[in-house]
């Protein structure tokens, strides 16, 4: 998560401040390359969502199914509370690696490629 975390804190300004440099050289008359490079900005943001939603719904599904056959793993069928927590450390934070990984993921090819744009 910590990767993902600094990949888009570094990639992140880098787009932004190529975009807005780019509106503004654009104008009130945006070319046809300039149109189609701000409707690729708003795309990719509901694509990366989604991505991000359905990763993170995923791993939600797989711990809930790993905390489903915990008490078939536990001896004698019973759960202990240790054993709950020991489920449920690292859960949340693989939910939001899930989720941050496209977002992540974008934002970096985005950066590359912006970069070889003249």
């Amino acid at each position: 998560m910590a990767r993902h975390s600094v990949g888009i804190a570094l990639a992140a300004p880098e787009v932004i401040g190529h975009r807005v440099f780019r509106m503004w050289l654009a104008g009130a008359t945006p070319s046809r390359r300039d149109r189609d490079e701000f409707q690729r900005m708003w795309s990719e943001k509901f694509d990366a969502f989604h991505e991000s939603w359905n990763a993170m719904m995923l791993e939600m599904f797989r711990a809930n199914l790993a905390l489903a056959f915990l008490p078939v793993k536990a001896i004698g069928w019973t759960v202990t509370p240790a054993q709950l927590a020991a489920h449920g450390k690292g859960t949340a934070m693989r939910v939001f690696a899930a989720g941050l990984a496209p977002v992540h993921r974008r934002a970096a090819a985005n950066a590359k490629r912006l970069r070889r744009l003249r």
